[in-house]
This record gives C-alpha cells, structure tokens and sequence, in this order.
C-alpha cells in the first residue's frame, strides 16, 4: 500500500508539474457570439480541456471545441472556439489539464472571464470600451543575449496591464526578440517565441483580456529583415500558432487581416512578407521606386478595398491601420512607410480620393512613445501614435529627432504602455490617448473627436 500511495503521488506530481510548465491559458478576439482561447504544453500527450458558462450560472457549463492545429510543430498547442454566445454577456471559463495515457483527475490551469461585444448596430450608441497596446518585449536570458546590460527592462509593467478593465489588448510587433541562436535555423523561431511567451509576468495579462497582434522584424527573424528571410513560412506558421487574429493573410501570404470592435475598425498589416531591403532607393531619376515596397501588390489591394467597405458602414467612426513600421514621420532617419514612396504615395493618394474618414495609424517598433501629426493638402490632419518600448531597451531623442516640429507629444528612455479609450455618442465620438509606466504611473495624454478627421481643423 505504501508503494501505491508513493506512485500515485508521483504520478499526480508529474501532473502538475506538467500544468506548470504549460503555458496559457490565454484569450483570444471576442465577438458578439464567439470568443477564442489558447494553451500550450510542451508534452504532446497533455489535453487541455475548456468549460464555459454564463456568469452566476455555472450550472450550464459547456465543453467548448478544439480547433485543428498542426501537430508536426515541436510544441503541442491547442485553440479553442467558444460559439452560440449571448452579444453583451460575461461569460467565465476553466481550462484543465490532463494526461491522455494516465487516469489521474485533470488539475486546473487556469481561470478567467470574458464580456462579449455588445449588439449596437441600429439599436443605440456605441458603447464606449478602451484597448490597451505597446510593442517591443523583451525578456532576458542571459546564455543567449548580448554580453554587459541586460536588454530587458522591468517586466512587472505586464502586472500592471494586467489589472486594466480593457476590451483587448493589441500588440504592435516585436512581440519576443529572436536572437542569433534562434533565427539560423526553424526550431529556434518556435523555441523563442514559446519561452518568451511562458514568462510568469505575462500569465496574468494573458487571462484577464482578449489579445490581437501583428509583427515586426524582431518576432518575425533578424533586425530589419524583410521579403528574403528564408524561415518565413516557419515565422507564419508559429505567429498563426501564438495568436489567435480572425484572419491571416490570403493565399497563404503573410499575417494580415481586418478586427472590428464597437465603432472601430482595425486594419492589421503586415509590413514584412513582401518587404524590399529597406537601404534600396526610394526613387530613381525623381520617380518613386517601383520596386521599393514595404506592403506589396496583393495586400495594399485588400487595404484599399477594406477601407471602401469601411467607408459605407454608417456604425464606423475610426478607422485605425495597424503597422510595425512608422508610416508619416518626416523627421525619422529610421525606416518607415514614407521610405517606401511607390506606396505611400498610392495610399495617401487613394484616402484623398476616395474620401476615406475617421482614418489614423498604430505603430510600434521606435522604442520611445510619440504622436506625430502630419497635414498633406486635401486631407484631414493625420496622426501616427507610435508606442513602444514595453520592456526592451529605451530610445532617447537625439539628432534629427531630438526637435521633430511634427511630434505634437513626446516619451523617450521610459517604458511605457497605451490606453485608448473611445467614448461619447455617435456624433461626437472621441478617442482619447493615454500613455503609462511601470507601476501605473501615468506619463502623457491627448485626444480628439472623430469629426475632426472629416475636416481640414
């Protein structure tokens, strides 16, 4: 008996340290009817099992479905889709853990609760939500990083967006770093982006909020990499395994897709698939480069044509074009869509024509926070708020930035995180911007109405 009780105890040990070593759970875009979840393990015989019911009433529980993933990849992953949900409804859910071939009780992995969108559209205002975003998270480890500091800053800033009541949390690229050891060969991208993404600091944040991403260089290969990175299959393949966007690109190209939430639409792009080398000329005998292009052919057509449908959906009023990349900044040395000119100039152009409002852009990858604004002739004011350093290495303004006449507000050498809140009834939407430390602490702010971007003010 003594022998039995000492085996089951290891076995029910080893069960548990299987749920430490797992990662997740971690919530996914939410719907007015669907909500999406997460959860990894390294071990390829541990099944993740996710129960739901509406708040109050855990006597309806329901067992929610597994998606397909790939099971060639080194870690085992599962996606779950939570559907037939009640729009403006707080669900909680349970996630458990258990080896398929033992017979020991599941233990559980983790808890949370979600809230549905709201079924506005021809019935109310919108209702008023915020999000939360920043890019470029760094976690140290040292066997691997570059020798002296360390890169890393203070992670105890995810604890702190932990604690936000934000509809979703959308993260702007540089999402982990590949280092050198990571980006010469395939299992290297997979280990990175699964050790990062195990971090303790990051569990809470993972459950308390739905999460929505996009890429830049330092999670999608090397620095400033673009088009001819020869593991970016690999890269999609373990970015569409990390995260659970609607959508991924078409054609099997690329990361980009299209999230509505309330009144606002976001269109998240991918500045990396088809992206020519960044030092090539931006023009050749004072034309624009045709072949200089950061976006390509393929998904500039689908930005184009997403935004025409934007347009004549009478319950949108902004329209936020998620990118790595800076896109406006005039006074950056550093790369951004204006070096791109064939497309810059295609984009500008087409928003001018066809009278696209409402329209700004999310950016990330500067390690400093700032807003840029910038007034092209026949269009409205356009805003480039740029977010970043969550954790890796801070940038100051120096040089040619250190006095950017179109920067209108300005952090550097802190890390920071923003929250942006929409609220105010349809005719006076207003998006407000707010910027934040390591422990709360508030750092900048601004804000303007949807109708302005209809104007010349």
């Amino acid at each position: 008996m003594k022998r039995l009780g000492i085996t089951l105890l290891a076995m029910c040990s080893g069960l548990w340290l299987m749920a430490q070593t797992a990662v997740g759970p971690v919530l996914g875009p939410v719907s007015m009817r669907t909500a999406k979840l997460w959860a990894a393990t390294e071990s390829k015989t541990a099944i993740a099992t996710v129960q739901v019911w509406a708040k109050g009433k855990p006597q309806q529980k329901q067992v929610v479905r597994t998606l397909p993933t790939d099971k060639n990849a080194p870690y085992h992953f599962q996606q779950f889709e939570v559907v037939n949900l009640e729009p403006a409804t707080t669900y909680e859910y349970e996630v458990t853990l258990k080896d398929g071939p033992t017979h020991q009780p599941p233990v559980v992995m983790g808890k949370g609760s979600f809230t549905t969108q709201a079924l506005f559209q021809w019935r109310s205002n919108a209702p008023d939500f915020s999000f939360i975003t920043g890019s470029c998270a760094y976690f140290n480890e040292p066997r691997f990083d570059r020798p002296g500091k360390p890169y890393g800053g203070d992670s105890s800033i995810f604890e702190t967006m932990a604690k936000e009541q934000a509809a979703f949390m959308m993260w702007l690229g540089d999402n982990w770093y590949t280092r050198d050891v990571d980006y010469s060969n395939e299992w290297g991208m997979w280990y990175r982006a699964y050790r990062d993404r195990s971090s303790p600091s990051l569990k809470q944040l993972w459950a308390n909020m739905p999460h929505l991403a996009i890429w830049d260089d330092r999670d999608y290969g090397p620095n400033d990499y673009g088009k001819s990175f020869q593991f970016k299959q690999t890269s999609r393949e373990v970015f569409r395994h990390m995260w659970m966007n609607p959508t991924y690109g078409e054609n099997n190209e690329g990361i980009y897709g299209k999230y509505t939430y309330a009144d606002v639409d976001f269109f998240m792009m991918d500045d990396r698939w088809w992206r020519d080398f960044d030092e090539l000329p931006d023009s050749i005998n004072g034309k624009p480069n045709a072949d200089k292009r950061m976006y390509g052919k393929q998904q500039l057509e689908w930005l184009k044509n997403e935004l025409r449908y934007s347009k004549n959906n009478p319950h949108i009023s902004f329209r936020v074009i998620v990118t790595g990349s800076q896109v406006l900044n005039p006074g950056s040395p550093f790369d951004k869509l204006l070096d791109f000119s064939i497309e810059y100039n295609e984009l500008m152009e087409f928003i001018k024509t066809e009278k696209i409002p409402g329209i700004l852009f999310l950016t990330g990858d500067r390690h400093h926070t700032e807003i840029i604004k910038v007034q092209h002739d026949g269009l409205y004011p356009m805003y480039d708020i740029t977010c970043s350093p969550l954790t890796s290495g801070t940038h100051a303004f120096a040089g040619k930035e250190a006095n950017n006449p179109w920067r209108i507000l300005g952090i550097d050498k802190l890390q920071n995180y923003g929250r942006i809140s929409i609220s105010g009834p349809r005719s006076k939407r207003m998006m407000k911007v707010e910027f934040l430390g390591v422990k709360e602490k508030h750092l900048a702010s601004g804000k303007w109405e949807s109708r302005s971007c209809d104007s010349n003010k």
